[in-house]
């Protein structure tokens, strides 16, 4: 299991060849690339992500054991990354590996509700109008219900 939080972008084809090269008991690799949107008016400039170091890596970690254990996962990656980020850019990806591809779907999708909604990052969205916080949507804490 690796956990990364970075400033850096990362190689979608060179992490999802590392992370499902070693395998020969798995049946799935399921993959999600978050990409940093445009707001709905069409004006970010960038998004600006904050995180605590230390602190986020324990909670990812968690949050990916918890996966881990739930769905007998055979491993599981998340890549999240922090500072200026402008539309197009990518921003976080999870893969989960698992000997049947319901597990491993399902993990990823539960990775992905909780880095949305629990994850301890901070995001803010700057536009040509000034800068404002990005709030927790409704949707996102409604996704985590279900798990």
């Amino acid at each position: 299991m690796r956990i990364s939080v970075q400033a850096e972008s990362f190689d979608l084809g060179e992490e999802v060849a590392a992370f499902s090269k070693e395998y020969q008991d798995v049946g799935a690799v399921v993959t999600f690339t978050g990409i940093v949107r445009n707001n709905d008016s069409g004006t970010l400039k960038e998004m600006l992500i904050e995180h605590y170091p230390g602190m986020t890596e324990k909670a990812l970690t968690e949050i990916a054991e918890r996966a881990r254990d739930r769905w007998n996962l055979s491993d599981a990656l998340v890549i999240h990354r922090h500072g200026a980020l402008v539309p197009g850019e990518m921003i976080m990806m999870v893969a989960t590996s698992a000997r049947h591809r319901v597990a491993a779907f399902e993990a990823a999708e539960y990775l992905m509700d909780y880095l949305k909604s629990r994850a301890p990052f901070w995001k803010q969205e700057i536009t040509n109008d000034g800068a404002e916080w990005v709030a927790a949507k409704d949707a996102d804490e409604d996704a985590l219900k279900r798990w």
